[in-house]
């Protein structure tokens, strides 16, 4: 796995930063679901049939598109995570074959974290202070073979209407600065750019910053920072109730953070306030060329029980 000296460095310096803050910031650790004690689904709640149906309507073109990047050994991801692949032929030694037939075949073996690629963030990926999504102690999702909630068996799915922002455009850019943070006067901007489009409840919004371009061509920089969602943003979106964040980066939220010792906060107001999923490393560049910023889309990562997050392939459908 390929992970470079400046991102492990990144990651010591802001693990040390925020506990040199201390306890300077005070941060409710406990957020109610508004779908009751047992809700597992957070945002998702808000994508019901009217927005799958809507959703189906933005399909004009006939087009699919694929926003998932490649994932293997040589992806760029957060340390420690690594990836591993190991082919095998079993029973086959030697050139021999099975049956009558003289079948072959391939097996593969994956030792890999999950969380590496275009990922899926789930509602137990992130906490404050060891306590959850919906006021969830940590003892209550912890489990070292598995979580005991949240975990991706309980993802149902996901078919609705995506905004794709284009940050590129926007800010005349064709890779947006590292440390480029988006919030409310920037997304409202985008929008009204792009015809002054609307963020609708049970939305997907995703990010176009042109990061993955750095992809296999500058790794150190790709993977020391990015620009990205900031805090008032992220707020900003959960408040009009979308049901998923992406970008084209590998920490969706702006890096280096926007306050010291603020570490993944963004993740934190999403995920453990909001119960926002996130995406990670999603592309949408086909489609920016195309000058298409809505469209359907569908996410559906395996359903392995108690993961805490996925690799995906998200598709966007228009």
């Amino acid at each position: 796995m390929k992970i470079t000296k400046i991102a492990a460095t990144f990651l010591a310096s802001a693990l040390l930063g925020a506990l040199s803050m201390g306890s300077a910031f005070a941060y409710e650790s406990c957020h109610k679901s508004k779908w009751g004690a047992g809700d597992q689904l957070g945002a998702l709640n808000n994508i019901t049939k009217d927005n799958i149906l809507a959703a189906t309507k933005l399909i004009k073109q006939g087009k699919k598109m694929a926003m998932a990047i490649e994932t293997n050994s040589k992806t760029p991801a957060f340390p420690p995570r690594t990836y591993s692949m190991t082919i095998v032929k079993p029973g086959q030694e030697n050139g021999q074959t099975l049956g009558n037939t003289k079948l072959s075949y391939h097996d593969d073996i994956l030792q890999s974290w999950v969380g590496i690629g275009t990922q899926l963030d789930g509602l137990g990926h992130i906490g404050i202070d060891n306590t959850f999504y919906n006021c969830t102690p940590g003892i209550e999702v912890t489990g070292v073979s598995g979580l005991k909630k949240f975990g991706m068996e309980t993802f149902p799915g996901v078919a609705t209407r995506a905004v794709l922002l284009d940050m590129t455009a926007l800010m005349g850019k064709d890779i947006i600065p590292e440390g480029t943070p988006f919030n409310q006067p920037e997304i409202e901007a985008a929008l009204k750019r792009q015809g002054n489009m609307k963020i609708n409840k049970g939305d997907v919004v995703i990010f176009y910053t042109g990061w993955h371009k750095l992809l296999g061509v500058d790794d150190k920089r790709n993977g020391a920072a990015h620009p990205g969602l900031g805090v008032q943003g992220a707020r900003y979106l959960a408040n009009l109730g979308v049901a998923m964040v992406g970008s084209d980066t590998w920490g969706l939220e702006v890096v280096p953070f926007e306050k010291e010792g603020q570490v993944f906060h963004v993740h934190q107001i999403l995920l453990a306030e909001f119960g926002v999923f996130i995406l990670e490393n999603v592309v949408a560049q086909q489609a920016i060329k195309d000058g298409v910023y809505e469209g359907m889309i569908t996410v559906g990562p395996h359903r392995t029980t108690g993961s805490v997050q996925a690799i995906v392939n998200p598709i966007f459908v228009y």
